[in-house]
C-alpha cells in the first residue's frame, strides 16, 4: 500500500459508470417491477452504495478514503438495450476515490445480473470504467470523447433507493435536513 502520509488533504471526486444489457422483454419487467426478487434499480443502487463504502476491504492495497458522499444511479435505457449504472464517490483526503467509484457500479451491475438472471441468465455486465477524476491538486481527467455530468440528480430522481430531495443550496451530499411536523 502506498504511503500517502506527505499527500495534501484535498477534495476527491471520482465518477465511474457500467453497464447491464438486457432484453427488451427483460428490461420492461426490471422497469414495471416484474423481477421475482424485488425492485432491481433500487436493490442495486443501494448495494453499490454499500460495496463503495467498502472498497478498502474488498481491494487489497485501496486506502480507506473517508468518503464524504457517494452516489449510485441505475437508469434503464430502452434505446440501448441496458441499465446505465453511474457512481461518484467524493471525499476529503489524501487518496482518491476512483476505486470507491468503480467499486460501487461493478457491485451495482452484478446485483442486477444476480437479480435477473433467473429470467436471463445470458444478460452481459460490460464497459466498466471510470469517467472522470479529480485530485483537488491537478486538472481533472476525463475520458476523451464521454460528456461527464458530476450534480447532484434532479429533484424526485430516485437514487440509491429514495427520492432526492430538491436543492439545499448547491450541496451536492450528506444528509439532508429533517423537517419538523409539530
Amino acid at each position: 500500500m502506498a504511503d500517502v502520509t506527505r499527500g495534501p488533504v484535498t477534495a476527491r471526486r471520482a465518477v465511474a459508470e457500467a453497464e447491464v444489457a438486457l432484453s427488451q422483454e427483460t428490461l420492461s419487467a426490471v422497469i414495471d417491477g416484474g423481477i421475482g426478487k424485488g425492485d432491481v434499480l433500487s436493490v442495486a443502487e443501494l448495494a453499490g452504495v454499500m460495496a463503495g463504502k467498502r472498497t478498502a476491504d474488498l481491494i487489497p492495497l485501496a486506502h480507506p478514503a473517508g468518503l464524504t458522499g457517494l452516489v449510485v444511479s441505475a437508469a434503464p435505457d430502452r434505446a440501448s438495450g441496458a441499465v446505465r449504472i453511474k457512481a461518484e464517490a467524493v471525499a476529503t483526503g489524501q487518496a482518491g476515490v476512483e476505486m470507491e467509484a468503480l467499486t460501487a457500479a461493478t457491485v451495482a451491475a452484478l446485483t442486477i445480473y444476480d437479480m435477473i438472471r433467473d429470467v436471463e441468465p445470458g444478460a452481459v455486465v460490460r464497459s466498466i470504467r471510470l469517467v472522470s477524476s479529480a485530485d483537488g491538486i491537478s486538472d481533472e481527467w476525463r475520458r476523451p470523447g464521454e460528456a461527464v455530468e458530476v450534480s447532484r440528480p434532479p429533484k424526485g430522481v430516485r437514487t440509491a433507493g429514495r427520492i432526492v430531495p430538491g436543492p439545499r443550496g448547491g450541496v451536492p451530499f450528506g444528509p439532508q435536513p429533517h423537517k419538523r411536523t409539530s
